[in-house]
Parts: C-alpha cells; structure tokens; sequence
C-alpha cells in the first residue's frame, strides 16, 4: 500500500497535509501521534472510508483505491485490508461465534465457508472453548480476541488496529502483539495506531510519527522517539 501526496480536510479544516508512505508486503508499522494528529482520519481513508482532498492510495495491486470506487470493489478491498477500531464494534448481545460469523455474512460469504472458518480463527486466538458465551460476559482481553478473530476469518493480507493495547495491563498488552507477531511472520502486514511507549519500545518496528498536520519522521527498527 502506497500512499501518495495526501491530504485529508473535513470541511474546510485540513487534518493531514501532503502524507507520503510507503508500506511494503508483510511489514509491521507502528503509527504514534500527538493528540489530535489525524490518526483516525488517516485510517477511515485507508480502508476507503473518508475521501482523500488531494493525492492518491495506491494498492498492492495497482489500483488507486479512491479511482471509479464503487461498491463491488470496496467489498473486495476490505476482505483483504480489515481495521479493528478502539470499541472493537462486537454485538453485546450476541455470542462469540455469532459476531464472528455475522462479519463474514455482511462480506457475502457462503454459509459453508462461514461454518468452516469460524472455528479455524477462533481457535487461533484461543477462544474456541467460550464460541457459545455472550459477549457481554467476556473479558477485555478476550473481547479482544474475538476481534482478531473477526479479522482473520477473512484472510485479510493487511490487519489495522487503532489502539489495540489501552485498555489493557502490560502483561496482557504483550500477548497481544505476540499474536500479531505472529501473523506478522505468517505474512500478514500489520499496521498499529497507537499512543503505548512500552510496546512501541519493546517492539523495535518500524515507527510513524505525526505532529502538526505532517510526518514527523519514518524510522525502521526505532522507539518510541517524540
């Protein structure tokens, strides 16, 4: 995924001014902001959800993804470029394996792959053994998990988490980005928007930083350094 020139505004206020980012086939990036940096913003336009002002997105496959978008190619997209955003948006009310199953449902898979994939990702994060249990009765840190799991019943070659480790102790946070250090060596480009020094430390990823609109710098195997 490449990112060319881009400028975000809502109105007439700009958010983010002439972004440049290259992010390569099976990559770990961290991305770290000053408050109020454009942060979500830069990710909705990622996934086709906020409408660049100027410059372009260019995929894997070379397609701008903002260029003739329509409805077909969006539902393709984001089978393969899936974000996971900070109130996870489970179904309270629903079960475990029901909240996985309904994200591939909205994408249009078929019953059968849904029955055979559901189990594969929930097993996978661990949580296999509580697909019948709400929601609701969950832990963080396994609310969480569904949430991956959610992800990865789409095979998606790109996974972004917008804070994935707030609300969440140390330890825990860790076991978090051991999963996605896993998928990461599985050959999933990971991508993660988040204000946690520890884990940014502890990692040694590439890092992204935002200040004032523009990129403050763009460091390969760094910390957290603003």
């Amino acid at each position: 995924m490449r990112v060319n020139n881009l400028s975000l505004a809502f109105h007439n206020k700009v958010i983010l001014r002439d972004i440049n980012i290259d992010i390569k086939e099976g990559e770990f990036a961290f991305l770290i902001w000053y408050s109020g940096s454009g942060k979500t913003s830069l990710i909705r336009s990622l996934i086709g959800d906020f409408k660049p002002k100027q410059g372009e997105i260019i995929l894997d496959n070379g397609m701008d993804l903002y260029r003739n978008l329509n409805e077909e190619t969006l539902l393709n997209f984001r089978r393969e470029v899936w974000v996971i955003f900070q109130d996870y948006k489970l179904l309270e009310s629903k079960k475990v394996y029901e909240n996985v199953a309904f994200a591939m449902e909205v994408c249009g898979y078929t019953d059968e792959i849904i029955r055979k994939k559901v189990p594969e990702a929930l097993e996978q994060v661990w949580l296999l053994i509580k697909k019948d249990k709400f929601v609701y009765e969950l832990s963080g840190w396994e609310k969480q998990r569904v949430a991956i799991a959610r992800a990865l019943v789409h095979d998606p070659k790109i996974i972004i988490w917008d804070e994935p480790t707030g609300n969440l102790d140390p330890a825990t946070a860790m076991e978090v980005m051991n999963i996605f250090q896993d998928l990461n060596i599985d050959g999933k480009t990971i991508i993660l928007a988040t204000h946690d020094r520890t884990i940014v430390d502890k990692m040694q990823k590439r890092v992204i930083a935002f200040k004032d609109k523009w990129i403050l710098f763009d460091k390969e195997n760094s910390k957290y350094d603003i």
